[in-house]
């Protein structure tokens, strides 16, 4: 079972909602940190180290997205990006910097808590799950290399920086490669509820994972789309 004490940080300029969420995480077992602005959430960040951050898109000052940008400098933890329903941009842009997830106000407190658990889970227990099916930690295609215990990637000798979603959608590719994957099937490898329109942010932590590995992002040779169907990771012979 996931170890039910881990830290969420609560960033939101709306002292009402921040205190709604950090209750409702606290009464099914989280801890929280409550941040009223991204300055806070920058500053509490560091000195705390939460294990998930909850992350207003809409603040005064340093924004949402500036945050995120921010902290991705420093870490990997999961983010998860509140925003209004209007904000498309917002929700597109918060991934661009580094979000793992999104959900739009208004929104309900039950799929919150579960969006948090389905990503402390895949950090948690990538190693076990790693184990009980067995895969061989090490996935090596040319000149990238990843092991899936450590959650390393090499490109050559050099280390790459990923997010826990966008290792998983790595992951999962280069366990197949020259196999194509829907948007959704990507999707369902990394999202237990998949919900209308939200395929659309695989196309930007596709574009994301290019742009830390490849040698020209505008000209893939490791991650290939399949217009119209999906993606695929390029066949040993095909790739760099």
């Amino acid at each position: 079972m996931m170890d039910m004490s881990k830290k969420i940080l609560v960033v939101d300029d709306e002292e009402k909602i921040r205190k709604m969420i950090c209750d409702y995480l606290e009464a099914v077992g989280f801890l929280t940190i409550p941040a009223k602005d991204g300055v806070d959430a920058v500053s509490i960040f560091v000195k705390e180290q939460p294990d998930l951050i909850i992350m207003d898109v809409m603040m005064p000052g340093i924004d949402g997205i500036d945050s995120t940008r921010r902290i991705r400098e420093r870490s990997n933890v999961p983010i998860i990006m509140l925003t209004a329903k209007a904000e498309e941009g917002d929700k597109l842009l918060g991934l661009e910097m580094g979000a793992d997830d999104y959900i739009t106000k208004p929104f309900s407190l039950k799929e919150l808590a579960a969006r948090v658990r389905a990503l402390l889970r895949r950090v948690s227990f990538s190693k076990v799950e790693e184990e009980e099916v067995k895969i061989d930690p090490i996935i090596k295609i040319k000149d990238l290399k990843i092991d899936t215990e450590k959650m390393t990637v090499y490109r050559k000798s050099e280390k790459l920086s990923l997010t826990s979603v966008q290792f998983t959608i790595l992951k999962n590719l280069m366990l197949s490669p020259g196999r194509v994957f829907t948007r959704i099937q990507i999707l369902n490898s990394f999202q237990e509820d998949v919900f209308e329109g939200y395929e659309r942010t695989i196309d930007v932590h596709i574009k994301n994972i290019r742009k830390v590995i490849e040698r020209e992002p505008s000209k893939p040779k490791f991650i290939e789309t399949v217009w119209g169907v999906g993606y695929k990771f390029a066949e040993e012979e095909d790739s760099v």
